[in-house]
């Protein structure tokens, strides 16, 4: 099959970065497995630091198939396959422990795949999977809003989200999840063009996070929020988050703390913290593993149904080396806004 491979840890500018190779087809699915043909992949930054470490890290596992965000249409399936049939269009982010998904075929379990969503073609389903994982665990497991937030008629009424961070993949997911569960969201934008993007995602309000994140509340009439969903950078928004959020407030980051954080500035407001990765799941093989297959079909829904719309604002073709290298090249830039995808393969 056809498939890209990261055979060392270099910079995208180099060639050999990201090179096509013909590799043998995945075995027959077994279990709950399922043999996607993939039709269409998005990058995110964690292809980007998978590619860096992709020696240093398994030396001994040798090149690497990057990509975990992927739209494709069933093969073949495990003989414990219960929720998918041969001939099915489905959409996944898949596991970090197994080959990704920038190859023709791909082996997955069935119970961290959804349905695709009917409106959408692969390219614009394959920008997805990765980010609205992200963002709706972080929203709704973690910081738990649909749990402890309602108040009227199933909505989180009257509460309000701060996502830092929000023009990114996972923070343009969850201001739409955020928005469809009726919080009054609020995002960080510094640049006028990121700042637009959020507001046509449903942000109420877009704050300059350089101006200091109370200040940029205060300014716009908001004050403390009730929840904090930080997608940037956990060190240097420690303090500043804490003196942001609502006594009883919660915060969720997706970034490690690359030092220790003070744990005693959360104590006076009765705050909590937690940390979000949406492969803790099928990395851990947790008891819940289907919550993943559930959570991607009311994504689904919400965009069949226009509640959610897409966040893919570029697609590239054929998928290539040389097309995923641009993309990465793109996404390390910094300043791209939605996601970058690739579909179709080169004959």
């Amino acid at each position: 099959m056809k498939a890209i491979i990261a055979p060392a840890p270099l910079p995208i500018s180099d060639p050999r970065s990201l090179q096509d190779a013909d590799l043998p087809d995945p075995g027959p699915p077994e279990g709950h497995d399922l043999l996607v043909r993939v039709e269409a992949v998005s990058v995110n930054f964690l292809d980007i630091k998978m590619r860096l470490r992709s020696y240093t890290a398994a030396p001994s596992a040798g090149p690497r198939i990057l990509g975990w965000d992927a739209a494709g249409v069933v093969e073949a399936v495990g003989e414990a396959v219960s929720l998918f049939r041969t001939g099915d269009a489905v959409f996944y982010a898949g596991s970090i422990l197994r080959p990704g998904s920038n190859a023709r075929y791909q082996l997955v379990d069935e119970r961290i795949v959804g349905p695709k969503p009917e409106t959408l073609d692969f390219a614009r389903a394959a920008a997805l999977p990765l980010t609205s994982i992200t963002a709706y665990e972080a929203i709704i497991e973690r910081l738990g809003v649909e749990r402890l937030g309602i108040e009227r008629d199933g909505q989180a009424a009257g509460r309000s989200l701060l996502i830092i961070g929000a023009a990114g993949g996972a923070g343009s997911m969850g201001i739409q999840i955020g928005r469809a569960l009726g919080l009054t969201v609020i995002a960080t934008a510094s640049r006028p063009e990121s700042a637009e993007w959020c507001r046509s995602l449903g942000a109420g309000a877009v704050i300059d996070h350089r101006a200091g994140l109370k200040n940029g509340l205060d300014a716009a009439g908001i004050g403390e929020v009730d929840y904090i969903f930080n997608c940037a950078d956990t060190d240097s928004y420690w303090e500043p988050m804490i003196a942001a959020l609502k006594p009883q407030g919660r915060i969720c980051s997706i970034v490690g703390a690359e030092r220790p954080v003070d744990l005693r500035l959360l104590a006076a407001k009765s705050a909590s913290f937690s940390c979000e990765s949406m492969f803790t799941r099928p990395v851990f093989g947790t008891t819940d593993l289907i919550e993943q297959h559930r959570l991607l079909g009311r994504i689904a829904r919400w965009i069949d149904d226009g509640t959610l719309k897409g966040t893919a604002r570029e697609s590239l073709t054929p998928i290539s080396a040389a097309t995923l290298r641009a993309a990465h090249e793109k996404l390390e830039s910094r300043a791209t806004i939605g996601k970058i995808t690739l579909a179709g393969w080169a004959d």
